[in-house]
């Protein structure tokens, strides 16, 4: 699991990255181009959870089948 955990950190960090500089750059006095980017954000932020709690749901199934 070690493997998976540091890949979604990884792009994790990237996805931050990327965020803060494009938040940085942006000249929008509207703030239009931050909202996006910030729901962007937040929207791939809770796909990512999704789907690690479903490996880590597969991941338990397996270590309890295993051990029965």
């Amino acid at each position: 699991m070690k493997k998976e955990t540091k890949i979604i950190a990884g792009i994790l960090a990237g996805v931050a990255l990327g965020t803060a500089i494009a938040i940085i750059l942006s000249a929008d006095k509207e703030g239009e181009m931050k909202g996006k980017v910030t729901d962007w954000f937040c929207d791939l932020l809770d796909s990512s959870k999704d789907k690690f709690a479903d490996v880590s749901g597969k991941v338990k199934d397996t270590i309890a089948k295993v051990r029965a």
